[in-house]
């Protein structure tokens, strides 16, 4: 029999913490399977919610994991030579030019906490990635928000918040939850545009996605322009969500900022040697963009044969209107087993944004949400 279980008062410690933190809301991360199948009792679950890659990781990785689980005991390449030595390679720049970070979202956090404080002012997008306001309050700086166009970036009304406190723009390209992208020539006119006492922080988590043809060029805009810094993940098309790895190209004298900064050891062994193996399985890659865009289509038709409308997506997910019940559409696909994403956080009550999944999954949500609107 268990002891008497000792129930402590809820006290608050508001009034110890800085000022930016009591005005922060807690991150929300895509609901687990486990939680629903824990609630409701469901066995099978399709999860639709976090952009990630349905293929899971490919062999080649799993392989090399396998064979490094030995030294676990061991504190990881604290500098990360070898995975960065392999991004320079791939990418074609200095490795004085990589920080690596435990997911892009660290690195974003970095960036925040090297050129925002208290006085200075950060300028992103309405429905743009929340970890950048989350960032960007935690450290006491002020955030601008221009109106979206279209559900994406508007460079001008971004440019018209910009000011002498300004030090950081965030960019995400594509963006996330809409799905939209900026083409090259809009992105480095506004990057020539920019005072030179502003970094502008290019987010490409989902850049894999675009076929090569048609990505910005970013590596470009970073050797010409100083203050760009390009921040990219190997969660996403790469398959690695799991095991939290990404990182930011930037001139050496920001890299080195980033890198004072930076928590020691903050990307794992096995992040290490499975982003190094992810970098040498090319077909993988391809393998996974192929899927997507098939997915992509698969949703596309199943949301216009149900008459809704939906944001153009060159990502990995794509974001549907439901208008006012989209909230209740969403705790009824719970109950079917389907798990998406609510988008009120940005801005977006409306809407539900959906993964792409693999074409079973895919039409199970399609099957589910017929029901769901049909009142079945």
């Amino acid at each position: 029999m268990l002891a008497n279980k000792i129930i402590m008062p809820i006290q608050s410690f508001q009034h110890l913490a800085v000022p930016s933190i009591n005005g922060m809301n807690t991150y929300q991360p895509g609901k687990p399977i486990d939680e629903l199948q824990r609630q409701l009792g469901i066995k099978h679950i399709v999860k639709l919610a976090s952009n990630e890659n349905p293929l899971g990781p490919s062999e080649h990785v799993k392989q090399v994991v396998r064979e490094s689980m030995d030294d676990l005991s061991r504190y990881p390449d604290g500098n990360g030579f070898y995975l960065k030595r392999a991004l320079a390679e791939k990418i074609g720049v200095d490795t004085a030019m990589v920080t690596l970070g435990n997911g892009s979202n660290d690195v974003l956090d970095v960036i925040a906490r090297v050129f925002l404080t208290v006085g200075r002012e950060a300028v992103y997008s309405e429905h743009a990635f929340v970890v950048y306001g989350l960032s960007t309050q935690a450290v006491g700086a002020t955030a601008r928000v221009a109106a979206a166009k279209n559900y994406g970036h508007d460079l001008q009304a971004m440019q018209a918040l910009i000011n002498e406190k300004t030090s950081v723009v965030f960019i995400a390209n594509p963006n996330n939850p809409t799905g939209t992208w900026l083409e090259a020539n809009e992105l480095e006119n506004f990057i020539q545009a920019l005072p030179v006492h502003v970094m502008v922080v290019l987010d490409e988590a989902y850049g894999e996605y675009l076929d090569p043809s048609e990505a910005p060029k970013s590596i470009v805009f970073l050797k010409k322009y100083p203050n760009v810094i390009i921040t990219r993940t190997f969660s996403k098309a790469y398959g690695l969500a799991g095991l939290r790895v990404g990182y930011a190209l930037s001139q050496p004298g920001v890299a080195d900022l980033l890198n004072r900064v930076r928590h020691p050891f903050n990307v794992n062994s096995l992040g290490l040697v499975a982003a190094q193996a992810a970098l040498e399985d090319r077909d993988y890659i391809d393998k996974s963009r192929l899927l997507n865009g098939q997915g992509m289509q698969q949703l596309e038709q199943g949301f216009e044969q149900l008459g809704l409308n939906y944001i153009p997506s060159v990502a990995n997910f794509i974001t549907v209107e439901l208008g006012e019940k989209a909230a209740d559409v969403y705790q009824a696909l719970l109950q079917k087993g389907v798990i998406v994403r609510p988008v009120a956080g940005y801005q977006l009550p409306h809407h539900l944004r959906v993964s792409i999944g693999l074409p079973n999954e895919n039409a199970t949500c399609l099957d589910a949400l017929e029901k769901v609107l049909q009142g079945v």
